[in-house]
């Protein structure tokens, strides 16, 4: 069994029982998608074959849509030539349920693959495609950091080399062919990301124009809200690298196009992509020349308000900080699985109870998504799925720039609604747990590596002088770390949490085995 079987004459299914098929003509979609394309996406990643392309892939096999998708890829295009080209742009997408059952669906919504870039005859088609008045939206998921641009780049005038000068140059060819409208729509896993591709785009235009390179018009035209727009959206699925387990389970199955694939650049794809079942894409509908249907997929459309509401749920109570708050606890004591740590009664309870008792009372509900059914599906089915390779040092990298948004944000609402401070016991607990984490050091005594933290250094030297396992010490320094609001969104000693802080904090340290009793202690205690 292999990808490219489907697309032969006489193609016998039989062998593929188990596996969802295609129910549309892949070759008309391909000659129809070439006439008159509607969508381009840039980055050819795993989510976006897990995601945007297999929701796309369930509104063509309803019979209610009949284009494909192009994507391109700005970055490592190694990605274009071993995990597309040699399947026909074909993959398969294996979806990973909490039961520890599996969905297989063939994903044929890819019509073509193209290098973003000028050295590639793949340019010319991209300068083609964004003249078509047909083309309906530019989408994106490229990862926060694709929306970067520095001076050297934005001087490098109509050939700028990272992905938001190429988007550019793209959109200036659509204004040549007559200001045509288009949508700008980022997929990203990043806070009001269409704020950021817009950023990005009209920075290298107003280079542009400073340095009379294009015309004025240009910049209007991408200011313009009836021509070109930049929604927000809110993106949630968990797609981790190619799973062994997966690989063996297709191996068993015949399917044959499962190697690893690893590209220079430590890109790590392959064939197939897993990912979680669960899975949430809300975008804000601001579209000018119509829109490819994802609703049919499952996708929400609503207004940007909605969106950030839906965000702001996630972020700082349903999603987001019990991430956090397992991470921490889960490194001091020694587990590397996210789905391990739920078969803790502890970190289970404290996750629990956190989200449900702590953060619930504060959120906002966005209407369009339950907080409470959102934080059953984390709790119930994506924490505990044990073929989610996830692991909780990954989640505790850059913890010194979340805590603010995950948990500052919580108090902040707190404060605002003149609620009891002293019925915030487990927010605490995990902020008096940052400090013990920071001394790499697990429960049982044994060194860890810290995860990477752009304030890793600094927070370190801050609780430097404490020691495990001697109560009687100068815990001075707690004040300087718990005063910064910077890292925690407020200062812990004026919102009146401080203290207590302080309290957990030498728990913690008290020696050997205090993580586990102290954070039993705690969780057992909140009713």
């Amino acid at each position: 069994m292999k990808l490219t079987d489907i697309l032969t004459p006489g193609f016998d299914p039989a062998p593929w029982k188990g596996y969802e098929l295609p129910r549309y003509n892949i070759q008309k979609l391909r000659e129809d998608t070439f006439r008159e394309p509607t969508w381009v996406h840039f980055g050819g990643g795993n989510i976006f074959r897990a995601f945007p392309a297999a929701i796309l892939n369930d509104a063509l096999n309803s019979g209610r849509y009949n284009r494909g998708v192009i994507v391109a890829e700005t970055f490592d295009y190694e990605v274009i030539d071993k995990a597309y080209i040699p399947y026909d742009n074909l993959s398969l997408y294996v979806s990973l349920k909490g039961n520890g059952t599996v969905e297989k669906k063939v994903i044929a919504s890819v019509t073509e693959a193209l290098k973003a870039d000028y050295a590639f005859p793949d340019w010319q088609r991209l300068r083609e495609v964004f003249r078509a008045p047909s083309l309906q939206m530019i989408s994106f998921t490229i990862t926060e950091k694709g929306y970067t641009y520095n001076d050297a780049d934005l001087a490098r005038g109509l050939q700028p080399v990272l992905a938001m000068g190429k988007v550019a140059a793209l959109l200036y060819e659509r204004w040549l062919a007559g200001a045509l409208p288009v949508t700008v729509q980022s997929m990203d896993n990043c806070s009001h990301n269409g704020d950021k591709v817009k950023a990005g785009v009209l920075a290298y235009a107003e280079r542009w124009v400073s340095g009379g390179l294009v015309p004025k018009d240009f910049l209007d035209y991408l200011q313009d809200g009836t021509r070109v727009t930049f929604p927000w959206s809110m993106i949630d699925k968990i797609t981790p690298r190619p799973h062994i387990k997966v690989k063996e389970m297709l191996e068993a199955d015949g399917f044959e196009d499962n190697t690893y694939i690893e590209t220079e650049k430590h890109t790590f794809t392959a064939p197939f992509v897993n990912a979680e079942q669960t899975q949430y894409l809300v975008i804000e509908d601001n579209y000018v020349n119509g829109r490819p249907p994802l609703d049919l997929g499952g996708a929400l459309y609503t207004t940007r308000e909605t969106v950030d509401k839906v965000e702001t749920m996630k972020v700082t109570t349903c999603l987001n900080p019990l991430h956090t708050a397992m991470s921490l606890y889960g490194c001091m004591l020694g587990y590397t699985l996210i789905s391990a740590e739920m078969a803790d009664p502890d970190i289970s309870a404290l996750v629990r109870k956190l989200g449900y008792l702590e953060a619930m009372p504060v959120v906002t509900d966005p209407g369009i998504i339950n907080p409470r059914e959102f934080i059953d599906a984390v709790i119930e089915q994506r924490l505990p799925n044990p073929f989610m390779p996830d692991a909780p040092q990954r989640i505790a990298m850059d913890t010194s720039q979340k805590l603010s948004i995950r948990f500052g944000e919580t108090i902040k609402k707190y404060l605002a609604r003149g609620m009891d401070m002293n019925s915030l016991v487990l927010i605490p607990l995990v902020l008096a747990g940052y400090a013990r984490y920071l001394k790499g050091i697990m429960d049982c005594g044994t060194p860890f590596q810290c995860s990477p933290d752009p304030l890793l250094e600094e927070l370190q030297a801050t609780v430097a002088p404490l020691e495990i396992g001697k109560p009687e010490q100068d815990w001075s320094c707690l004040k300087k770390l718990y005063s910064r609001a910077d890292v925690f969104g407020v200062n812990l000693y004026e919102a009146g949490l401080g203290e207590r802080v302080e309290g957990m904090v030498k728990e913690l340290y008290a020696g050997p085995g205090a993580v586990r009793s102290t954070l039993h202690k705690y969780v057992v205690g909140v009713m």
